[in-house]
Protein backbone atom coordinates (compact mmCIF):
# COMPACT_ATOMS: atom_id res chain seq x y z
CA UNK A 1 0.00 0.00 0.00
CA UNK A 2 1.48 3.24 -1.20
CA UNK A 3 2.16 5.91 1.57
CA UNK A 4 1.67 9.57 1.22
CA UNK A 5 4.34 11.98 1.11
CA UNK A 6 3.38 15.00 3.46
CA UNK A 7 3.79 18.71 2.37
CA UNK A 8 7.08 19.43 3.19
CA UNK A 9 8.61 15.87 1.68
CA UNK A 10 6.93 16.66 -1.52
CA UNK A 11 8.32 19.82 -1.82
CA UNK A 12 11.89 18.74 -0.84
CA UNK A 13 11.59 16.05 -3.53
CA UNK A 14 10.34 18.39 -6.00
CA UNK A 15 13.21 20.66 -5.10
CA UNK A 16 15.24 18.13 -5.51
CA UNK A 17 14.33 16.61 -9.14
CA UNK A 18 13.47 20.13 -10.65
CA UNK A 19 16.45 22.30 -8.70
CA UNK A 20 14.14 24.92 -8.45
CA UNK A 21 10.92 25.23 -5.72
CA UNK A 22 7.27 24.65 -6.15
CA UNK A 23 4.96 27.41 -6.60
CA UNK A 24 1.68 25.47 -5.70
CA UNK A 25 0.28 21.91 -4.29
CA UNK A 26 -2.57 20.33 -5.79
CA UNK A 27 -4.65 17.13 -4.31
CA UNK A 28 -7.52 15.27 -5.32
CA UNK A 29 -8.86 12.42 -3.53
CA UNK A 30 -9.67 8.74 -4.72
CA UNK A 31 -13.74 7.53 -3.98
CA UNK A 32 -15.29 4.80 -2.67
CA UNK A 33 -18.84 4.37 -3.62
CA UNK A 34 -20.69 2.76 -1.34
CA UNK A 35 -24.00 2.11 -3.97
CA UNK A 36 -24.49 2.13 -7.47
CA UNK A 37 -22.38 0.57 -9.91
CA UNK A 38 -22.05 0.27 -13.52
CA UNK A 39 -25.31 3.41 -13.54
CA UNK A 40 -23.45 6.10 -14.04
CA UNK A 41 -23.03 5.66 -17.77
CA UNK A 42 -26.77 4.66 -18.18
CA UNK A 43 -27.63 8.26 -16.67
CA UNK A 44 -28.78 6.46 -13.52
CA UNK A 45 -27.92 7.48 -9.61
CA UNK A 46 -24.87 6.55 -7.68
CA UNK A 47 -23.75 7.17 -4.33
CA UNK A 48 -20.07 7.82 -3.36
CA UNK A 49 -17.83 9.39 -1.08
CA UNK A 50 -14.42 10.63 -1.48
CA UNK A 51 -11.75 9.03 0.48
CA UNK A 52 -8.72 9.99 2.61
CA UNK A 53 -6.66 8.66 0.37
CA UNK A 54 -5.10 10.97 -2.64
CA UNK A 55 -3.02 12.22 -5.37
CA UNK A 56 -0.78 15.20 -5.08
CA UNK A 57 0.88 17.25 -7.76
CA UNK A 58 3.44 19.50 -6.44
CA UNK A 59 4.02 21.61 -9.35
CA UNK A 60 5.71 25.13 -11.00
CA UNK A 61 4.78 26.96 -13.81
CA UNK A 62 7.18 26.87 -17.35
CA UNK A 63 7.15 29.19 -20.07
CA UNK A 64 8.37 27.33 -22.99
CA UNK A 65 4.66 25.40 -23.55
CA UNK A 66 6.13 22.03 -22.04
CA UNK A 67 4.94 19.81 -19.53
CA UNK A 68 7.45 17.78 -17.64
CA UNK A 69 5.95 15.07 -15.36
CA UNK A 70 7.65 13.14 -13.00
CA UNK A 71 6.08 10.22 -11.29
CA UNK A 72 7.31 9.86 -7.92
CA UNK A 73 5.84 6.19 -6.59
CA UNK A 74 6.47 4.57 -10.02
CA UNK A 75 9.92 6.29 -10.82
CA UNK A 76 9.12 7.36 -13.98
CA UNK A 77 9.42 10.82 -16.26
CA UNK A 78 8.19 12.31 -19.13
CA UNK A 79 8.08 15.09 -21.13
CA UNK A 80 5.46 16.80 -23.97
CA UNK A 81 4.50 19.61 -25.94
CA UNK A 82 1.21 21.55 -24.80
CA UNK A 83 0.77 22.42 -29.12
CA UNK A 84 1.84 18.67 -29.63
CA UNK A 85 -0.27 16.24 -26.97
CA UNK A 86 -0.67 12.40 -27.99
CA UNK A 87 -1.48 9.08 -26.10
CA UNK A 88 1.94 7.55 -25.12
CA UNK A 89 2.16 3.47 -25.25
CA UNK A 90 5.84 4.02 -23.88
CA UNK A 91 4.67 5.98 -20.64
CA UNK A 92 0.91 5.08 -20.14
CA UNK A 93 0.74 6.40 -16.72
CA UNK A 94 1.15 10.09 -18.60
CA UNK A 95 -1.82 9.61 -20.20
CA UNK A 96 -4.66 10.94 -17.51
CA UNK A 97 -2.37 14.32 -17.71
CA UNK A 98 -1.73 14.39 -21.02
CA UNK A 99 -5.63 14.02 -21.55
CA UNK A 100 -6.40 16.81 -19.26
CA UNK A 101 -4.01 18.75 -20.36
CA UNK A 102 -5.39 18.51 -24.32
CA UNK A 103 -9.42 18.74 -22.59
CA UNK A 104 -8.19 22.29 -21.25
CA UNK A 105 -6.96 23.58 -24.31
CA UNK A 106 -9.66 22.16 -26.09
CA UNK A 107 -12.09 24.31 -23.72
CA UNK A 108 -10.12 27.70 -24.57
CA UNK A 109 -8.35 27.92 -21.30
CA UNK A 110 -5.31 28.92 -21.05
CA UNK A 111 -2.85 26.58 -19.88
CA UNK A 112 1.00 26.72 -18.94
CA UNK A 113 3.77 24.71 -18.98
CA UNK A 114 4.78 22.82 -15.85
CA UNK A 115 7.24 21.03 -13.89
CA UNK A 116 5.33 18.42 -11.75
CA UNK A 117 5.97 16.23 -9.48
CA UNK A 118 3.16 13.28 -8.80
CA UNK A 119 2.41 11.00 -6.18
CA UNK A 120 -0.49 9.63 -3.85
CA UNK A 121 -1.32 6.99 -1.59
CA UNK A 122 -4.30 5.94 -4.07
CA UNK A 123 -3.60 2.42 -4.82
CA UNK A 124 -3.58 1.93 -8.81
CA UNK A 125 -6.58 -0.28 -10.19
CA UNK A 126 -8.05 -1.07 -7.11
CA UNK A 127 -11.72 0.50 -7.61
CA UNK A 128 -10.57 3.35 -5.82
CA UNK A 129 -10.55 5.72 -8.54
CA UNK A 130 -7.11 6.58 -8.46
CA UNK A 131 -7.11 7.46 -12.34
CA UNK A 132 -9.28 10.20 -11.38
CA UNK A 133 -7.90 11.58 -8.51
CA UNK A 134 -4.69 11.78 -11.07
CA UNK A 135 -7.29 13.39 -13.37
CA UNK A 136 -8.52 15.78 -10.78
CA UNK A 137 -5.42 16.57 -9.45
CA UNK A 138 -3.87 17.79 -12.44
CA UNK A 139 -6.78 20.00 -13.50
CA UNK A 140 -6.48 21.79 -9.90
CA UNK A 141 -2.50 21.90 -10.85
CA UNK A 142 -2.90 23.38 -14.45
CA UNK A 143 -5.99 25.79 -13.23
CA UNK A 144 -3.56 27.30 -10.31
CA UNK A 145 -0.47 27.70 -12.65
CA UNK A 146 -3.15 29.03 -15.41
CA UNK A 147 -5.09 31.41 -13.27
CA UNK A 148 -8.19 30.27 -14.38
CA UNK A 149 -11.24 28.10 -12.65
CA UNK A 150 -12.88 25.30 -14.28
CA UNK A 151 -16.43 24.90 -13.23
CA UNK A 152 -16.99 21.33 -11.84
CA UNK A 153 -19.71 19.86 -13.66
CA UNK A 154 -16.96 20.67 -17.03
CA UNK A 155 -13.68 19.23 -14.72
CA UNK A 156 -15.28 16.24 -14.36
CA UNK A 157 -16.52 15.72 -18.43
CA UNK A 158 -12.45 16.76 -18.96
CA UNK A 159 -11.68 14.28 -17.46
CA UNK A 160 -13.81 11.47 -18.29
CA UNK A 161 -12.89 12.30 -22.16
CA UNK A 162 -9.00 11.98 -21.37
CA UNK A 163 -10.12 8.49 -20.48
CA UNK A 164 -12.08 7.81 -22.98
CA UNK A 165 -9.54 9.25 -25.79
CA UNK A 166 -6.28 9.32 -24.06
CA UNK A 167 -6.62 5.74 -22.14
CA UNK A 168 -9.32 3.67 -23.84
CA UNK A 169 -11.80 3.21 -20.85
CA UNK A 170 -15.47 4.26 -22.19
CA UNK A 171 -15.79 5.36 -17.79
CA UNK A 172 -19.23 7.16 -17.18
CA UNK A 173 -18.71 10.64 -14.39
CA UNK A 174 -19.03 9.17 -11.08
CA UNK A 175 -15.39 9.16 -10.39
CA UNK A 176 -14.31 12.27 -11.87
CA UNK A 177 -17.25 14.05 -10.09
CA UNK A 178 -16.39 12.21 -6.53
CA UNK A 179 -13.18 13.88 -6.54
CA UNK A 180 -14.44 17.11 -7.52
CA UNK A 181 -17.24 17.16 -5.49
CA UNK A 182 -16.75 15.49 -2.05
CA UNK A 183 -17.46 16.85 1.23
CA UNK A 184 -16.72 16.22 4.69
CA UNK A 185 -18.70 13.03 6.44
CA UNK A 186 -20.75 13.26 3.09
CA UNK A 187 -21.52 10.78 0.58
CA UNK A 188 -22.89 12.52 -2.78
CA UNK A 189 -25.95 11.65 -3.88
CA UNK A 190 -25.49 12.09 -7.94
CA UNK A 191 -27.31 12.15 -10.71
CA UNK A 192 -25.54 11.11 -13.54
CA UNK A 193 -27.63 12.58 -16.36
CA UNK A 194 -27.97 15.73 -15.29
CA UNK A 195 -25.05 15.86 -12.99
CA UNK A 196 -26.68 17.66 -9.61
CA UNK A 197 -26.27 16.27 -6.78
CA UNK A 198 -26.98 16.46 -2.81
CA UNK A 199 -24.88 15.88 0.05
CA UNK A 200 -26.30 13.12 2.27
CA UNK A 201 -24.55 13.01 5.86
CA UNK A 202 -23.08 9.92 7.09
CA UNK A 203 -24.40 8.83 10.00
CA UNK A 204 -22.35 9.57 13.10
CA UNK A 205 -22.73 5.47 14.03
CA UNK A 206 -21.14 4.05 11.31
CA UNK A 207 -17.89 3.87 9.68
CA UNK A 208 -16.76 2.88 5.71
CA UNK A 209 -14.40 0.29 5.93
CA UNK A 210 -12.56 -0.26 2.40
CA UNK A 211 -10.76 -3.82 1.99
CA UNK A 212 -8.44 -4.59 -0.52
CA UNK A 213 -8.59 -7.53 -1.70
CA UNK A 214 -4.58 -7.29 -3.61
CA UNK A 215 -6.37 -8.00 -7.16
CA UNK A 216 -5.66 -5.84 -9.54
CA UNK A 217 -8.03 -5.12 -13.08
CA UNK A 218 -6.96 -4.01 -16.00
CA UNK A 219 -10.51 -2.11 -17.44
CA UNK A 220 -9.33 -1.96 -20.82
CA UNK A 221 -8.50 -5.59 -21.26
CA UNK A 222 -11.57 -6.52 -18.95
CA UNK A 223 -15.53 -6.67 -20.19
CA UNK A 224 -15.99 -3.53 -18.67
CA UNK A 225 -16.43 -1.84 -22.36
CA UNK A 226 -18.51 -4.89 -23.21
CA UNK A 227 -20.69 -4.48 -20.62
CA UNK A 228 -21.41 -0.84 -21.55
CA UNK A 229 -22.25 -1.65 -25.05
CA UNK A 230 -24.54 -4.33 -23.78
CA UNK A 231 -26.24 -1.88 -21.86
CA UNK A 232 -26.82 0.63 -24.66
CA UNK A 233 -28.10 -2.20 -26.74
CA UNK A 234 -30.81 -2.76 -24.13
CA UNK A 235 -31.60 0.64 -24.12
CA UNK A 236 -32.20 0.28 -27.53
CA UNK A 237 -34.40 -2.40 -27.61
CA UNK A 238 -36.30 -0.95 -25.22
CA UNK A 239 -36.90 2.49 -26.91
CA UNK A 240 -35.73 4.65 -24.19
CA UNK A 241 -32.31 6.94 -24.12
CA UNK A 242 -30.73 4.96 -21.54
CA UNK A 243 -31.52 2.23 -18.94
CA UNK A 244 -32.21 5.00 -16.32
CA UNK A 245 -35.60 5.42 -18.25
CA UNK A 246 -36.46 1.46 -18.12
CA UNK A 247 -38.78 -0.03 -15.60
CA UNK A 248 -39.45 -3.89 -14.80
CA UNK A 249 -42.48 -4.15 -16.45
CA UNK A 250 -40.62 -2.92 -20.09
CA UNK A 251 -38.56 -5.62 -19.66
CA UNK A 252 -40.46 -8.12 -18.88
CA UNK A 253 -42.46 -7.47 -21.96
CA UNK A 254 -39.23 -7.07 -24.15
CA UNK A 255 -37.43 -10.00 -25.97
CA UNK A 256 -33.79 -9.36 -25.43
CA UNK A 257 -31.05 -11.73 -25.54
CA UNK A 258 -30.74 -13.44 -22.10
CA UNK A 259 -27.33 -12.15 -21.23
CA UNK A 260 -28.88 -8.27 -22.40
CA UNK A 261 -31.53 -8.92 -20.14
CA UNK A 262 -29.27 -9.69 -16.90
CA UNK A 263 -27.75 -6.09 -17.33
CA UNK A 264 -30.22 -4.54 -18.06
CA UNK A 265 -31.97 -6.24 -14.93
CA UNK A 266 -29.40 -5.15 -12.81
CA UNK A 267 -28.65 -1.14 -14.19
CA UNK A 268 -32.53 -0.95 -13.16
CA UNK A 269 -32.76 -2.41 -9.97
CA UNK A 270 -29.33 -0.45 -8.83
CA UNK A 271 -31.05 2.86 -9.30
CA UNK A 272 -33.50 1.75 -7.05
CA UNK A 273 -31.49 0.75 -4.70
CA UNK A 274 -29.57 3.91 -4.68
CA UNK A 275 -32.20 6.22 -3.96
CA UNK A 276 -33.56 3.83 -1.21
CA UNK A 277 -30.24 3.72 0.40
CA UNK A 278 -29.93 7.59 0.37
CA UNK A 279 -32.92 7.50 2.16
CA UNK A 280 -31.82 5.25 4.58
CA UNK A 281 -28.92 7.17 5.27
CA UNK A 282 -30.98 9.72 6.06
CA UNK A 283 -33.10 8.85 8.47
CA UNK A 284 -30.61 6.62 10.17
CA UNK A 285 -31.65 3.11 9.25
CA UNK A 286 -28.40 0.94 9.35
CA UNK A 287 -29.40 -1.89 9.07
CA UNK A 288 -31.37 -1.14 5.66
CA UNK A 289 -28.40 0.72 4.37
CA UNK A 290 -26.65 -2.36 4.70
CA UNK A 291 -29.26 -5.13 3.15
CA UNK A 292 -29.24 -3.15 -0.21
CA UNK A 293 -25.36 -3.13 -0.25
CA UNK A 294 -25.86 -7.17 -0.04
CA UNK A 295 -28.23 -7.10 -2.53
CA UNK A 296 -26.42 -4.95 -4.85
CA UNK A 297 -23.25 -7.19 -4.71
CA UNK A 298 -25.73 -10.26 -5.82
CA UNK A 299 -26.88 -8.44 -8.63
CA UNK A 300 -23.17 -7.54 -9.62
CA UNK A 301 -22.12 -10.94 -9.24
CA UNK A 302 -25.18 -12.78 -11.08
CA UNK A 303 -26.53 -10.59 -13.00
CA UNK A 304 -23.92 -8.23 -14.10
CA UNK A 305 -20.76 -11.07 -13.38
CA UNK A 306 -18.07 -8.22 -12.68
CA UNK A 307 -17.24 -10.16 -9.17
CA UNK A 308 -14.21 -12.07 -8.12
CA UNK A 309 -13.85 -15.38 -6.26
CA UNK A 310 -11.68 -12.83 -4.30
CA UNK A 311 -14.51 -10.35 -4.08
CA UNK A 312 -16.81 -12.55 -2.76
CA UNK A 313 -14.78 -13.90 -0.46
CA UNK A 314 -13.66 -10.71 1.33
CA UNK A 315 -17.75 -9.65 1.25
CA UNK A 316 -18.87 -13.01 2.74
CA UNK A 317 -16.03 -12.57 5.54
CA UNK A 318 -17.11 -9.03 6.03
CA UNK A 319 -20.41 -9.78 6.49
CA UNK A 320 -19.45 -12.39 9.05
CA UNK A 321 -17.68 -9.56 11.44
CA UNK A 322 -20.17 -8.55 13.96
CA UNK A 323 -21.79 -4.92 13.44
CA UNK A 324 -21.66 -5.21 9.26
CA UNK A 325 -24.43 -3.91 8.41
CA UNK A 326 -23.61 -4.80 4.48
CA UNK A 327 -21.04 -4.98 2.28
CA UNK A 328 -20.50 -5.25 -1.46
CA UNK A 329 -17.74 -4.93 -4.22
CA UNK A 330 -17.16 -1.55 -5.24
CA UNK A 331 -15.90 0.13 -8.43
CA UNK A 332 -16.31 -1.33 -11.60
CA UNK A 333 -15.34 -4.81 -10.06
CA UNK A 334 -13.10 -7.43 -11.59
CA UNK A 335 -11.02 -7.54 -8.73
CA UNK A 336 -9.77 -4.31 -6.54
CA UNK A 337 -11.73 -3.51 -3.43
CA UNK A 338 -14.80 -4.27 -1.64
CA UNK A 339 -16.52 -1.64 1.04
CA UNK A 340 -18.40 -2.50 4.48
CA UNK A 341 -20.67 -0.16 6.61
CA UNK A 342 -19.64 -1.00 10.01
CA UNK A 343 -20.36 0.00 13.35
CA UNK A 344 -17.79 2.61 14.38
CA UNK A 345 -17.05 0.10 17.69
CA UNK A 346 -16.46 -2.95 15.50
CA UNK A 347 -13.94 -1.87 13.07
CA UNK A 348 -10.61 -2.42 14.95
CA UNK A 349 -11.37 -6.02 15.99
CA UNK A 350 -13.04 -6.79 12.32
CA UNK A 351 -9.50 -5.64 10.67
CA UNK A 352 -7.36 -8.31 11.53
CA UNK A 353 -10.10 -10.87 11.54
CA UNK A 354 -10.83 -10.73 7.91
CA UNK A 355 -7.03 -10.11 7.11
CA UNK A 356 -6.00 -13.17 8.82
CA UNK A 357 -9.17 -15.26 7.27
CA UNK A 358 -8.97 -13.85 4.17
CA UNK A 359 -4.98 -14.61 3.80
CA UNK A 360 -5.52 -18.29 4.79
CA UNK A 361 -8.51 -18.45 2.38
CA UNK A 362 -6.97 -17.40 -1.03
CA UNK A 363 -3.08 -16.64 0.02
CA UNK A 364 -3.27 -13.13 -0.71
CA UNK A 365 -2.27 -10.39 1.95
CA UNK A 366 -5.32 -7.89 1.76
CA UNK A 367 -5.27 -4.01 2.89
CA UNK A 368 -8.27 -2.81 5.39
CA UNK A 369 -8.61 0.84 6.10
CA UNK A 370 -11.54 2.39 7.77
CA UNK A 371 -11.96 6.14 6.07
CA UNK A 372 -14.26 8.92 6.68
CA UNK A 373 -15.83 10.89 3.39
CA UNK A 374 -13.03 13.57 2.48
CA UNK A 375 -13.18 16.91 0.61
CA UNK A 376 -12.95 17.07 -3.08
CA UNK A 377 -9.79 18.37 -5.07
CA UNK A 378 -8.12 21.71 -4.32
CA UNK A 379 -4.55 23.71 -4.69
CA UNK A 380 -2.81 25.86 -2.49
CA UNK A 381 -0.45 28.23 -3.78
CA UNK A 382 2.78 28.80 -2.26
Amino acid sequence: MPTLLSHDELLTHFAATFGRRATLIARAPGRVNMIGEHTDYNDGFVLPAAIERETRIAAAPRSNGRVRLVAYDLKRETTFALDDIRPTAEEPWSNYVCGVAAGLLAGGYAVQGLDALMQGDVPIAAGLSSSAAVEMAALQAFSAAGGFTVPLDQAARIGQKAEHLFVGTNCGLMDQLASALGRPDHVLLIDCRDLSYRPVPTPAGATILIADTAVRRQLTSSAYNERRSQCEAAAQALGVPALRDATLAMLEQADLPEVVAWRARHIITENVRVLATEAALRTGDLAAAGALMDASHASLRDLYEVSSAELDAMVELLRSQPGCFGARLTGAGFGGCAVALMANDSVRAAIPTVAAAYRSRTGLTPALYPTRAAAGASFVLL
